[in-house]
């Protein structure tokens, strides 16, 4: 079958000043065809290029074309476009991406027309829009007129990505690359988010990302996860690894079961060829990809977002930086609140803890002069940095800014606690800020799996006051007697305060925690209190009774003696009642030896911690 392409763009016939006309966007810019609208130009002025994200040599927004061309991006990018905007030479519009398509629709910002890049068009005269369908599609629906850029170097990509080219009113024909985008270079700071953001994802869930480090990182610490699914705005480089490793399979996906589902692509040619083709990655609108009861569809959703700044609430700013104006809503607010009400849904903000050569805390007392909160506060359930994961769901004022102050950077986090202070309610006795020990390494946090269920360990802190109330009253009066050797009747908010609040580099204070979503409990502690005046120690453990013999207090006293000992502590020792024989018996395993006791009633054991043995 012969198919007959649409004749070369007469422009004066398409448009005219004053026009509003889309251009595609992401990678794949038909620049030979807006170069085309530039050598043909004489006598338009002022005509309105509407777009999202654009790389590459986005030359409609340079100075020289400002009489032709006004900008108008709902994402920045690129030094180009961020200077018209700077300058204001060119526009931003705030916009969620799923709801993009609807301005178009209804007369918002009608579109006069779309100039598209798209595959050569198949036997049935069918050209694929590739690599980017996203508002592409939308924008081709709802355009009066459809001029192409036909390019053999566009993928034809599955889903619903095909326009007939009875739709397109003139095309030219251009061999030009889609841009391609490496993968940024893991650095430290971002390989241990990415490890951080990996323990909260389960076998099974299903995953949106963007592009950058942040999720090259996670996504490289999946590669030994099973039945992963894709439902992300976006695909990059990130996700070959995982993919060829048997990690993605979408077999546990709850919509589009088997399939990736994405709206557009950017990466290097290796990316391209996967989706080229491809009849396992399907591309839809973004109307449909980001429709948040589109993405609660799927259960156990991971949404994985950045930010440019938190707040010891929990605002989220990520697309300005302070008046100035930087990228844009994209997709976030859109799979933040599908992953929220997804069945066992997580979304995650996962950024840097400073910026400026660590000058500047992201984590901040409130938001910048300036700035505009793009996720609110009530929909973050979790915030990953270097430092660890910060669970804010459920939780108060006072508990979000602990939580955050955690996961900030340690130089930062006195200051954090002191300017706290100024706004929201913090406790008088809430003195101390959190710290880490440092002997656990870069990770604070071991995943444990213990008898088929997973917990974790971690240092005590102060977001945990709590954590240990309620693990404090979940105690029979039985354990709080070999405990403690009396009977405690209260453990008040002040109390779990200050054994929480614990100076990590010189005493030492662990917990176990089973974390359900948001759900944090407490089923383990051990401690250790450092006595300098003869280099010793002193350790003690409380176990939840529903968790004794499982093997919790071994753990967590092998660690603290592997703490001890790495800080060159000579002696560890433990006092234990006489009749709580299986604490005994965890010592005494440990290489604890009996000491003589003047007191039959108790029993005084010590580890000599520079011993061989």
């Amino acid at each position: 079958m012969s198919i007959t392409l649409p004749p070369s763009p007469d422009w004066s016939k398409l448009i005219k000043s004053g026009s509003r006309v889309f251009v595609g966007g992401n990678a794949s810019v038909p620049y030979a065809l807006v170069q085309h609208l530039i050598d043909h130009s004489a006598g338009f002025s002022d005509i309105e290029m509407v777009h999202m994200l654009t790389l590459g040599d986005t030359r409609w927004a340079k100075e020289e074309y400002r009489a032709l061309f006004k900008a108008n991006t709902f994402f920045i990018g690129g030094p180009v476009v961020r200077k018209a905007v700077d300058e204001g030479r060119a526009d931003y519009t705030p916009v969620f991406l799923s709801e993009i398509s609807g301005l178009f629709s209804d007369g918002t910002l009608s579109l006069d027309a779309a100039m598209v890049n798209v595959s050569p068009p198949d036997e049935f005269g069918y050209c694929s829009l590739g690599a980017s369908v996203d508002i592409c599609m939308s924008a081709v629906r709802q355009a009066k007129k459809v001029i192409a850029q036909i390019n053999p170097q566009v993928p034809r990509t599955a889903g619903h990505s095909y326009i007939h080219v009875s739709e397109i009113h003139a095309c030219i024909e251009a061999d030009e690359s889609l841009i391609e985008v490496e993968t940024p270079p893991i650095d430290s700071v971002t390989e241990r988010i990415g490890q951080y953001v990996s323990m909260l994802v389960e076998d099974g869930a299903t995953l949106q990302f963007g592009i950058g480090k942040i999720p090259s990182a996670t996504l490289k610490y999946l590669c030994n996860h099973k039945d992963l699914g894709i439902h992300s705005e976006m695909l990059t480089d990130a996700i070959i690894e995982p993919l060829s490793s048997g990690a993605i399979t979408n077999k546990k996906k709850t919509f589009h079961p088997g399939k990736i589902v994405t709206s557009f692509g950017i990466g290097s040619r290796k990316l391209y060829d996967l989706i080229d083709a491809n009849p396992h990655i399907e591309f839809y609108p973004s109307s449909y990809v980001n429709k948040p009861t589109n993405i609660a569809k799927n259960d156990n959703m991971i949404a994985i977002n950045s930010a440019l700044e938190v707040d010891l609430t929990g605002q989220v700013v990520a697309d300005s930086l302070g008046y100035d104006f930087y990228s844009g809503i994209g997709g976030q607010v859109d799979f933040v609140s599908g992953a929220s009400i997804s069945k066992g849904g997580k979304p995650i903000i996962a950024l840097p803890s400073t910026a400026k050569n660590e000058t500047v805390s992201r984590i901040t007392p409130c938001i910048s002069e300036g700035a505009g909160v793009v996720t609110s506060r009530g929909n973050v359930h979790y915030v990953v940095t270097e430092y660890g994961i910060a669970s804010l769901k459920g939780k108060s004022i006072r508990e979000r800014a602990l939580e955050l102050i955690r996961v900030a950077h340690p130089k930062f986090r006195a200051k954090l606690l002191e300017d706290v202070r100024q706004n929201y309610w913090v406790p008088h006795y809430q003195a101390k800020y959190p710290t880490d020990i440092p002997e656990l390494g870069a990770i604070q946090l071991k995943k444990l799996v213990i008898q088929g269920e997973t917990f974790y360990m971690r240092p005590l802190n102060p977001a945990d006051e709590r954590r240990l109330q309620e693990f404090f009253y979940s105690h029979t009066k039985e354990t709080l007697r070999l405990r403690y050797n009396y009977d405690p009747k209260q453990m008040s908010r002040e109390k779990s305060c200050n054994l929480v609040s614990v100076d990590q580099s010189s005493d030492a204070a662990l917990c176990i925690v089973r974390q359900e979503g948001s759900r944090i409990t407490i089923h383990a502690v051990g401690r250790f209190y450092y006595n300098p005046s003869d280099n010793s120690c002193e350790a003690a453990f409380v176990t939840r009774e529903t968790q004794q013999g499982k093997g919790m207090a071994s753990r967590l006293l092998n660690q603290l003696i592997d703490v001890a000992k790495k800080r060159g502590i000579a002696r560890m020792m433990a006092y234990v009642r006489a009749d709580n024989k299986p604490m005994i018996a965890i010592f005494e395993q440990a290489n604890f030896k009996r000491l003589h006791s003047s007191d039959p009633s108790d029993v005084e054991l010590e580890l000599n911690l520079e011993s061989d043995e």
